[in-house]
């Protein structure tokens, strides 16, 4: 990961257009969590039942994300542990670089500041989303060998 500028204040000339795969993370960040508050809000009667474990009685590694969320809106962070510790941790790092993204190109949009932008090359790119399936995987099978 590298920092592709340094900071400008009042900035003039063409933004930086934002990385897609950013506006697709904020996205689905976003609507998990309009999940997790509906889930919330109607005492555990509405949410997305997961295929797999409809099938097969099987966690996959996303299991308990929506029951995780929902106790952290609540505030409860053991809960939230042990729904999906995998993605309490990974959601919040995610969520942090994905935020600073949309911040800084917010505030670049408004010409008021140019923040430094964070860039990955496509093979670190490559190499992080390899990874985090392989977490996944190993995670949905050790969480079903009990």
């Amino acid at each position: 990961m590298s920092v592709s500028q340094s900071v400008v204040l009042r900035p003039s000339g063409p933004v930086r257009p934002l990385d897609r795969r950013v506006l697709g993370l904020a996205g689905a960040g976003a609507g998990g969590f309009v999940l997790a508050g509906v889930y919330q809000l109607s005492g555990g009667r509405i949410g997305i039942p997961c295929l797999l474990h409809a099938t097969t009685g099987l966690n996959c590694p996303l299991c308990g994300s929506t029951r995780m969320a929902a106790a952290l809106l609540r505030g409860d962070l053991d809960a939230a542990w042990h729904f999906n510790p995998v993605v309490l941790v990974l959601g919040p790092l995610i969520g942090v670089a994905v935020g600073y993204q949309l911040v800084a190109w917010s505030l670049e949009s408004l010409h008021l500041i140019r923040l430094p932008r964070l860039t990955m090359s496509p093979r670190a790119v490559d190499w992080a989303v390899k990874g985090i399936i392989a977490l996944l995987l190993v995670y949905g099978v050790a969480r079903n060998l009990h």
